[in-house]
């Protein structure tokens, strides 16, 4: 069978009444796949109404990435389900692209930007004395220590001198964005966002734990309702 690889496809679909109007439509994401890679390129947005059948189209900010995904369900608590968009980059750190569209009287309205998460939760990540890295959050002004004495022999003399102190200051980072999952914690069927990054220390690869955020709407947007930080065992 001949495949048009320049000729955009569905890559991903769901059904659901995301107008408002008791009705399901049809939810899918076009794209336009490469030969011999799961790669997919502008890939877009399209709400069929189930009522009229018309096909409104929505493309993506960032368009380009891995297995791209839709879900269905009620963020806003207004009993209409809303399109949680995901899509992987494929880079090392797990990095994805997340979406959040109401689609309310077929009018597609952006409820939640992954780069608009990015730039607002930032963080400062800091070697100390005696095997410890702080983790500031500095959207809520919360601070967490992380013991890293079990990271083994090599790892810490490199960082440290045999009394425990560092022989020059080392900061780390938190990755953007690298999960996206919703979940309804409180069981009313509206569903909140838990969100991962994860805790680097001198390079991607030397994790040292992940921040949870959970995120719930409240005064039209998604705010911050609890923080973890989870560490690697």
């Amino acid at each position: 069978m001949y495949i048009n690889y320049s000729q955009p496809s569905i890559v991903s679909f769901a059904s659901g009444d995301v107008t408002g109007d008791k009705v399901p439509d049809y939810v899918y994401l076009t794209g336009i796949k490469t030969p011999a890679s799961p790669f997919t390129q502008n890939i877009t947005l399209h709400v069929q109404n189930g009522r009229t059948g018309m096909v409104k189209s929505v493309l993506l900010r960032e368009n380009a990435g891995y297995n791209p995904a839709i879900f269905l369900g009620d963020f806003t608590g207004n009993g209409v389900s809303d399109i949680l968009i995901s899509i992987a980059t494929g880079g090392s750190g797990g990095i994805m692209y997340h979406y959040i569209y109401s689609f309310l009287e077929n009018t597609a309205q952006l409820i939640f930007d992954f780069n608009v998460y990015n730039g607002q939760y930032q963080y400062e990540v800091t070697y100390r004395d005696n095997f410890k890295v702080e983790v500031v959050s500095k959207t809520n002004n919360k601070k967490y220590i992380i013991d890293i004495s079990t990271k083994g022999s090599e790892y810490l003399n490199e960082i440290y001198d045999e009394n425990g102190k560092l022989k020059k200051p080392i900061t780390g980072f938190v990755n953007p964005l690298s999960g996206l999952y919703p979940v309804d914690f409180d069981s009313n069927k509206v569903y909140e966002l838990l969100a991962y990054q994860k805790i680097a220390g001198r390079y991607n690869a030397d994790s040292l734990g992940y921040i949870l955020n959970t995120l719930g709407w409240l005064d039209n947007r998604f705010v911050l309702q609890n923080q973890y930080v989870a560490i690697l065992g």
